[in-house]
């Protein structure tokens, strides 16, 4: 099977969203958005064209990436957390997604996004 091409960044640090895009530019990969808010990225979902997704599981404010792995998954979207913290962090429905710990480098985002 071969990487998603179009990948939905959810991300609420410009600089970490920034970095992310740098790296799907080298991995050969398309950003097909970023957002910083479970509602822009649930609108982007809805607008359609991505492949797969890279959630990070707590957004500001105290948001959680939830909904938006929700709705990827009655999608059949793919995606992987990111997350700073422990895995606890991740709702138990989804614990079986692939994780990519913070903080990223290129390896650990190629073999997460490998492992959809």
């Amino acid at each position: 099977m071969t990487a998603p091409k179009h990948i939905l960044i959810v991300e609420d640090e410009p600089l970490i969203a920034m970095m992310l895009e740098d790296f799907l530019e080298v991995l050969d990969q398309s950003v097909a958005g970023s957002c910083d808010s479970v509602t822009a990225a649930l609108g982007r979902i809805d607008g359609g064209g991505i492949d797969a997704a890279i959630l990070d599981v707590n957004l500001r404010g105290g948001e959680k990436s939830t909904p938006v792995a929700e709705a990827l998954a009655a999608a059949g979207i793919p995606f992987v957390f990111a997350t700073g913290g422990s895995d606890d962090s991740v709702d138990q429905r989804f614990r079986d997604r692939p994780v990519l710990q913070k903080p990223f480098t290129m390896d650990g985002v190629e073999k997460a996004l490998a492992a959809l």
